[in-house]
């Protein structure tokens, strides 16, 4: 690649990379900081309110402990999937790449992702906190990178189906 064009695309890409670092460097320092949180207690949970509690848990699988319960190739399934993934989403970042909303809603995926395959990697799963609860009734425990990601898809729908009237290079019409 030119040294022009090598320019332009790490300075089209720069900010992208930037959120996809963050996102997954928060996403294991606050994983760490609950780890370390109940590494001397012997609970694996804290109410923080009548809806939510703090919890340790450590899941193998897929998104809500989907394969959780097989042997263990899932844990290489899922990284070389997340990596195949993240791959294809660099380039679609960089395709919209004079758009905001579809290379941020990208950029946040692979950051949750990221986060998400060190644990695989590092720890054989990934290590969820947060837990919602109404009643009987929970959400499965998640953590950071599971809510940038989820975010992420959403942002990525609204960008695809959103008000396809209107080209977004359009100026505003004025008053």
């Amino acid at each position: 690649m030119p040294e022009r064009e090598q320019e332009g695309f790490l300075s089209a890409m720069a900010p992208w990379l930037a959120i996809i670092v963050v996102v997954a460097a928060v996403d294991q320092a606050t994983k760490d900081m609950v780890v370390k949180f109940f590494a001397d207690k012997d609970v694996h949970g804290i109410a923080v309110t009548p809806f939510f509690d703090l919890v340790l848990a450590y899941n193998p699988g897929a998104a809500f402990s989907f394969l959780a319960e097989h042997s263990g190739w899932q844990r290489w399934f899922f990284t070389a999937l997340a990596a195949a993934v993240c791959v294809w989403l660099l380039t679609m970042i960089w395709q919209h790449r004079d758009e905001r909303l579809l290379p941020f809603s990208f950029a946040l995926v692979i950051g949750g992702a990221v986060g998400n395959v060190i644990d695989r990697i590092l720890l054989g799963q990934v290590v969820d906190f947060l837990s919602f609860h109404a009643g009987q009734y929970a959400w499965p425990a998640f953590n950071l990178a599971d809510a940038a990601i989820t975010l992420g898809v959403v942002l990525m729908l609204v960008g695809q189906f959103g008000d396809k009237t209107k080209n977004p290079s359009d100026p505003e019409p004025s008053a």
